[in-house]
């Protein structure tokens, strides 16, 4: 039996939060993935939701909807001029599979494949360098497994945010990329969609690409510094 809540709390980096209902003593934990709509959850929204019980770690909830497009708050239910927005939420499943707007798209579209073409110009300067015995072939094996490891930890810091684990700072996640393991932090940051809407941690993300492939650069072209 679906039951009804309201979401007392939304951490949008973490990607969970936790909704109230009159039906359950205590505050039911949800994830991103378990939210079925467009919109992103904010604080008083009024949503359906399945519960259930995983181990010793409280309520969770499953395909969370909403009730309405009124957003509950302490006092009366906020207004709307629009009938049709105080019609109950058709579920996903009538309406019909999400669909992702041209216009963003086509721009993530554009950012995977120029960062693949930037993944292959960075290979291509691993390739060359070992060419000019700047560094020996086993230095590929070394940099795959930094890019596993990277990886590894990335989905580790997700499984973490979520479960209330130990967490990698963001100092470490950096220092990984800037090491050569950018592609596998890349990879993880769209796969496990971690940190990728963190507009400040993708700034120093891409500062750490770009002072990456410099050095790599500088390794390969400038004798002294490569030896």
């Amino acid at each position: 039996m679906r039951k009804q809540g309201t979401v007392v709390r939304w951490d949008a980096e973490r990607g969970f939060g936790f909704i109230r209902s009159p039906d359950t003593t205590a505050d039911i934990f949800f994830h991103r993935r378990d939210y079925s709509e467009n919109r992103t959850p904010v604080e008083g929204l009024a949503v359906t939701f399945q519960e259930i019980h995983v181990g010793g770690k409280g309520p969770r909830a499953l395909s969370v909807t909403l009730t309405t497009n009124t957003i509950v708050s302490h006092g009366p239910a906020l207004a709307t001029d629009d009938p049709a927005q105080l019609l109950p939420r058709t579920p996903r499943t009538e309406r019909g599979p999400r669909t992702t707007p041209l216009h963003i798209k086509k721009r993530e579209d554009r950012l995977y494949w120029s960062m693949l073409g930037l993944m292959a110009f960075w290979l291509l300067l691993w390739l060359v360098g070992i060419g000019l015995g700047r560094f020996p072939w086993v230095i590929l094996t070394a940099v795959a497994l930094l890019n596993l490891a990277t990886f590894y930890v990335y989905w580790r810091d997700k499984d973490a945010a979520v479960q209330g684990g130990w967490r990698a700072s963001e100092n470490q996640l950096h220092g990984l990329a800037l090491l050569g393991g950018w592609p596998g932090a890349w990879f993880a940051q769209q796969i496990l969609r971690h940190k990728s809407s963190k507009k400040a941690f993708q700034t120093l993300y891409w500062t750490t690409v770009v002072a990456n492939l410099l050095g790599l650069i500088a390794w390969i072209v400038w004798p002294p510094f490569g030896g």
